[in-house]
């Protein structure tokens, strides 16, 4: 954004907050019509500053998931690298939950896609792996598990009980349930 008009720029920051504002309240298929109609602006302005869906929904929820980010760093030096892992694989789970169309988001791409390193996917994917080392250096975990598959379950059972009448409390179980799976001696 640097280098743009300062219109240009409460525009975007405008549209985005608006977006934020329809996502939460629509889910990842928040309709840009309707972001663009809020926001006083016209769809061809939405999409000048986003050009898809999935850059609108990126900018989103960038701020959210440095915060998620930075979670997994200060958990890092757990003494208890399993309970770390799982601690922020909870909380990526809970936010998945609140921040409705974030599990979308995830599971646009592969993690291990060379251009999705700044993506919301690839940021989350890099601070989980990190955890995930960890716990399998220490053999808390076992050792054929993927922060790829850790992140297809925490966005399956998001996007699998996200319209039920609790879904934090469908989401625990499952999460529950899939935790049980990742012992280390893979049983």
């Amino acid at each position: 954004m640097t280098g743009q008009r300062s219109d240009a720029r409460r525009n975007y920051a405008h549209i985005l907050a608006v977006a934020e504002a329809e996502v939460a309240a629509q889910g990842a298929q928040a309709s840009v019509e309707r972001i663009a109609r809020v926001a006083g602006v016209g769809s061809a302005t939405v999409r000048r500053h986003f050009p898809t869906r999935k850059a609108l929904l990126e900018a989103v929820f960038k701020q959210r998931v440095q915060a998620l980010c930075e979670r997994a760093q200060a958990l890092r030096d757990e003494h208890d690298s399993r309970a770390a892992l799982v601690e922020w694989l909870r909380e990526l789970l809970a936010y998945s939950l609140a921040a409705r169309g974030l599990a979308d988001v995830l599971s646009y791409e592969p993690l291990q896609d060379e251009a999705a390193q700044d993506s919301c996917a690839g940021v989350i994917g890099a601070a989980g792996a990190s955890l995930l080392r960890r716990a399998v250096d220490d053999q808390a975990v076992r050792a054929d598990a993927t922060i790829d598959d850790l992140l297809t379950l925490i966005v399956g059972i998001a996007l699998a009980t996200e319209n039920y009448t609790d879904p934090a409390a469908h989401a625990e179980r499952a999460f529950r349930l899939a935790v049980a799976g990742l012992g280390a001696t893979g049983t």
